[in-house]
């Protein structure tokens, strides 16, 4: 019996180091992030005017947009920028909003202004939304503003123009706008333009709190709600404000990340709104020009506990690889971040307790976000880019979370082992994920209050398989923003995505749809679903490329 039991015991110890030299292995493999930042010469630093005087907005700072603005195949970068107050103008240089060329070799050129975007006019600057709203092959800009949004034209030439004045695209001079989205809900092939607006707000009445002299920002319950604008494509530039007409005016938010899919699976884009200290709203698209809020319906209103919190940056992805978008949103210290499980295409599950986000995040105050497969093993993993809302000294900094998807069910925290510059404290706003070096593991972009941008470049170096994928619209939108992508392996796992550039919160991400595959190197097929509704088949692709694919005329 003792020799039995002394087996069983050598057996259970052999286990423990090979369980124990596999994590090890794994440990040191996990890609890593190095901030390549310094190697360029650029001056841009995300300037929200703090001097003491708190206003409202400058919590609100450093949008970014990773898009490739000259078709050279290399992802460039955009930056929008405060303004002086109360002035709201851009004074002088450290206020201009910034573009930032990819040279390729791990060095960025500053174009800004010879691009025509310093947006000297603009006054002080928030969200980005990139996409081709003519569909003449190269990427437009929105900018939201406290004051007047603006609409940049690519002009194929290295430049772009304002062409707001005409657009039709307006709204009252003192409502805040915060993000943008394009997508197509009409699915008539043309982006439109969703955006949410926080609040009224000028600095002429701009309020002040404070306790015992001491000033703080002021709880947005001061504020007013407003609502979110929908903006439909008419061609030729030209958009129709169909906010009233689609339903979206009815129900005041104060808006702040934007997450666009197809949440129920009936072909057309969904849209959900995280709201500060208001219950979120889900728009569900109607099929008529119309929406329906159904955030109580969905699940989505209020946390668990039926409660709203302060609501920040939104993703839409699959995280769990069941066929169905979810829904992820992060918020402020002690609050819990919400995530959302799809079932069905009826009703979400709020899955923050049983997947561990409530432990996990309820030490950060998180503001953009998104689900992102970071180590290419094909489950999408969970960032956030932190920082206190309020700039009281260095006990008040944080650094970023990565939270590492494990088969779909629960998070852990991995953000300790991604590098020093990683884990940089400091008052995170703004962030955007792309691969700027195209060897199919995604980078990372992140603004913080007062401070340079972090470019952050994955290291690669774990040997995971990988697909990215460029859609070409003809008779979907050309950016063949909305639809959605199904991946098997040969080995028959299967993953799911669709075209978006809306994640997180003011920004806008690389458009191209990224897969990790892990150690799979065999692809059965994939199949897209334009929005158009033309579904096409590819059999047997290649990994570890980035492939280029045009929707078929028929």
């Amino acid at each position: 019996m003792r020799r039995w039991w002394a087996a069983v015991a050598l057996c259970v110890a052999g286990h423990a180091l090979w369980v124990a030299a596999r994590g090890a292995e794994t440990e040191t493999r996990r890609p890593h992030f190095t901030d390549i930042a310094p190697k360029s010469n650029f001056a841009y630093r995300t300037d929200n005017n703090f001097t003491g005087r708190k206003y409202f907005p400058q919590t609100m700072c450093g949008g970014v947009a990773a898009f490739d603005f000259d078709n050279d195949g290399r992802m460039d970068l955009f930056f929008t920028n405060g303004a002086k107050l109360p002035e709201l103008e851009k004074t002088d240089a450290r206020f201009y909003n910034c573009l930032l060329r990819n040279r390729g070799d791990g060095t960025f050129e500053d174009v800004t202004a010879r691009a025509g975007l310093l947006g000297k006019d603009l006054g002080f600057s928030f969200g980005v939304a990139a996409g081709d709203y003519d569909n003449d092959g190269y990427e437009d800009l929105f900018i939201c503003n406290a004051g007047r949004n603006t609409l940049y034209h690519n002009n194929g030439d290295g430049t772009f123009t304002d062409v707001t004045e005409g657009s039709g695209i307006t709204k009252p001079k003192d409502v805040l706008s915060v993000a943008a989205a394009w997508f197509d809900y009409d699915n008539d092939g043309k982006l439109d333009l969703i955006v949410s607006n926080y609040t009224v707000w000028t600095p002429q009445i701009d309020k002040i709190c404070a306790v015992n002299g001491q000033e703080y920002y002021c709880h947005p319950k001061v504020y007013p709600s407003v609502a979110h604008r929908l903006y439909h494509n008419l061609g030729n530039g030209r958009f129709e404000d169909v906010t009233d007409s689609s339903g979206f005016g009815q129900e005041l938010g104060k808006g702040m990340g934007i997450a666009i899919a197809d949440f129920n699976g009936d072909g057309y884009m969904d849209v959900f709104v995280a709201n500060d200290t208001v219950r979120n709203f889900l728009f569900i698209n109607q099929k008529n020009g119309t929406f329906k809020e159904s955030g109580y319906e969905w699940g989505v209103a209020y946390d668990d506990s039926g409660n709203a919190h302060s609501s920040m940056g939104a993703d839409a992805k699959d995280y769990d690889n069941d066929g169905w978008p979810d829904l992820f949103y992060n918020n402020l210290k002690g609050q819990i971040w919400g995530l959302y499980r799809n079932i069905g295409g009826k009703y979400m599950n709020y899955a923050s307790g049983i997947s561990h986000l409530s432990r996990l995040s309820v030490h950060s105050s998180g503001w953009s976000n998104g689900f992102v497969d970071y180590n290419n093993d094909g489950w999408k993993d969970l960032y956030s880019s932190n920082g206190e809302v309020d700039n009281m000294g260095q006990t008040s900094r944080q650094p970023d979370t990565m939270f590492e998807n494990v088969d779909g069910k629960e998070f852990r925290d991995v953000s300790a082992q991604l590098g020093p510059d990683f884990n940089h404290a400091g008052f995170q706003r703004g962030s955007a994920f792309v691969d700027l070096n195209n060897d199919g593991f995604l980078d990372l972009v992140v603004t913080s209050l007062d401070e340079k941008p972090r470019i952050l470049m994955n290291s690669a170096d774990n040997g995971n398989h990988w697909l990215l994928v460029n859609t070409i619209g003809r008779r979907s939108n050309r950016d063949g923003i909305g639809a959605t992508l199904k991946l098997t392996t040969v080995s028959g796992r299967t993953l799911y995505n669709h075209v978006t550039t809306s994640v997180g919160f003011m920004s806008s991400s690389d458009k191209r749809v990224h897969f990790g595959l892990g150690t799979e190197k065999a692809i059965q097929s994939l199949e897209i679903r334009w929005p158009s509704g033309i579904v096409q088949t590819l059999k047997k692709v290649k990994a570890d490329q980035i492939l280029t694919v045009t929707e078929p005329e028929r």
